[in-house]
């Protein structure tokens, strides 16, 4: 579904990652770990065309999107979820999830409702202020937003950053929810532990390049990736 081809990208004229290649089949979880300032975040960037590309092509769905605008991404069926400022604070979550579907043209309230079945602690929440929800109603109504459009693939950037263990734990069932109906995801996530025993398959970034790949469970009980990225078991 999703294919990096030797991508190298970054920011003015300074590259972060370099001859980078990874690629996500239909109806996978993959997750990309590493430690802090390793790229991880410019990789899902670069993805949804917010860096400067410098080599490479990235290929989704069979068609080159290297370069294209995030609008364009949007409209092809890619959506993608920042670590931070993820949400219009000063709207409404009613006002927030509209803004996500303005590139629908119609069903708009089936769609928000179908995101409320995910998220149904919204619910009770729609005219209340983005920001003055806690943290982990924010990471749902970020990623309830990215829903609106009915993606065939979310790319999901340290979505249990900041979460309680008890939030993180249900956020990451409704990632499993989420791909169960049919969305691919690409997720970049420092609890590896956590994030690695949903998915499919990962990647081990050091330095902007790709150090390890692998089936999770490989890459879970791998003692080099446990020493390095997992703590002890």
């Amino acid at each position: 579904m999703l294919s990096l081809e030797s991508i190298t990208a970054g920011y003015t004229d300074e590259n972060i990652i370099t001859d980078l290649s990874l690629r996500v089949e239909e109806g996978e979880i993959v997750t990309v770990i590493g430690p802090n300032g390793c790229g991880k975040s410019t990789l899902m960037k670069s993805i949804f065309g917010l860096t400067r590309m410098r080599g490479g092509r990235i290929l989704f769905l069979g068609q080159e999107i290297t370069g294209l605008r995030p609008d364009q991404l949007v409209k092809r069926g890619l959506s993608y979820v920042p670590q931070e400022k993820n949400v219009f604070a000063a709207l409404t979550v009613r006002e927030n999830l509209e803004i996500g579907a303005i590139a629908l043209k119609g069903g708009i309230d089936e769609r928000i409702s179908l995101v409320l079945e995910l998220f149904p602690a919204l619910a009770d929440r729609m005219d209340q202020r983005a920001g003055t929800l806690s943290g982990g109603e924010q990471k749902m109504l970020a990623v309830g937003r990215a829903m609106i459009i009915n993606p065939s693939m979310l790319l999901l950037d340290e979505p249990s950053a900041a979460l309680s263990p008890k939030i993180m734990g249900q956020l990451f069932s409704e990632i499993q929810e989420i791909n169960e109906r049919g969305v691919t995801i690409l997720m970049v996530e420092q609890n590896a532990r956590r994030a690695l025993a949903i998915s499919d398959r990962g990647y081990v970034m050091e330095m902007g390049k790709n150090r390890l790949e692998g089936p999770a469970r490989s890459l879970l009980d791998n003692p080099e990736v446990c020493r390095l990225y997992l703590g002890r078991k």
